[in-house]
């Protein structure tokens, strides 16, 4: 039985605690107020990463952690504060004597433009945006501790919960680019969190894995594809995301060790979300 820590449990972390319970691992996680609908035998940790005297009573023992918290806010500042930070004080914290797998979560946003070019772990990152710049930062930072750490750089996540593009399309307020066209890749949730608890486990693993669904899809297309499903207008032709860089994200590393997913095409995953009431 291994006893892991997640530091930050929204969404992503529930779903990675329900999988290690599931295999009987001992499942602590770290978040300033527990959710309500958390499943059972989560023995939660109430602190804040912005104040290192609550962390003070991290458990010992800890074998295996993954860093998935969330920022409060959409700006440089909030992101440091979790990412730089927030990684320094828990790590300050901590007993790391038996630490053996550290996983970060971290994003395909620290690739950024590629005109519509292959991208793999081998590409060297070139981050657009602030987020991505913030987030390369604290990977190299925990390398350089000399910590088994591994980061999963994720694609953009769908699932229950995220529905806000079916709403877009269904209210008339998605743009697309289509000439020249905008690669988009997407992963669902419960995917991702699969990938977690993967290589949470894993005796050896390499420092980055790329996290993204078998099938890097023109935007356009998903989102012409999306909005027939639910019966929506056509998308009307729009600028390219800002800071997200067109690029087709490869997850042959991902596959060879091990992991299969689900849904390995976004268009079946959104299909199977909104198949009981369209």
């Amino acid at each position: 039985m291994e006893r892991v820590l997640l530091v930050g449990c929204g969404d992503l972390g529930l779903r990675t605690a329900r999988r290690l319970l599931a295999r009987g691992d001992e499942v602590w996680a770290l978040r300033r107020t527990p959710p309500a609908d958390a499943p059972a035998g989560i023995r939660w940790l109430r602190a804040d990463l912005g104040r290192p005297e609550q962390l003070a009573q991290l458990p010992p023992g800890i074998t295996r952690l993954a860093w998935m918290p969330a920022p409060d806010r959409r700006d440089p500042q909030a992101y440091a504060a979790v990412f730089t930070d927030g990684l320094r004080h828990v790590f300050g914290a901590l007993d790391t004597a038996v630490l053996q797998r550290v996983v970060f979560v971290s994003s395909s946003a620290v690739y950024g433009e590629h005109d519509g070019a292959w991208v793999d772990e081998d590409t060297p990152p070139d981050p657009p945006g602030f987020n991505g710049r913030v987030l390369l930062q604290a990977e190299a930072w925990l390398a350089a501790q000399g910590l088994p750490a591994t980061a999963l750089r994720l694609a953009g996540l769908y699932g229950p919960g995220r529905l806000q593009l079916l709403e877009r399309l269904r209210a008339g307020q998605a743009r697309v680019p289509r000439q020249p066209p905008h690669w988009a890749n997407r992963m669902h949730i419960d995917d991702a969190a699969a990938a977690v608890a993967h290589l949470l486990s894993l005796p050896q693993a390499l420092p980055a894995y790329i996290g993204c669904d078998d099938t890097p899809l023109p935007l356009h297309e998903l989102y012409g594809h999306l909005a027939r499903l639910i019966g929506a207008p056509e998308p009307a032709e729009g600028p390219a995301p800002a800071g997200v860089g067109s690029k087709r994200l490869h997850n042959a590393r991902l596959r060879a060790s091990g992991l299969a997913l689900q849904w390995p095409d976004a268009r079946q995953g959104y299909a199977a979300l909104v198949a009981p009431g369209r």
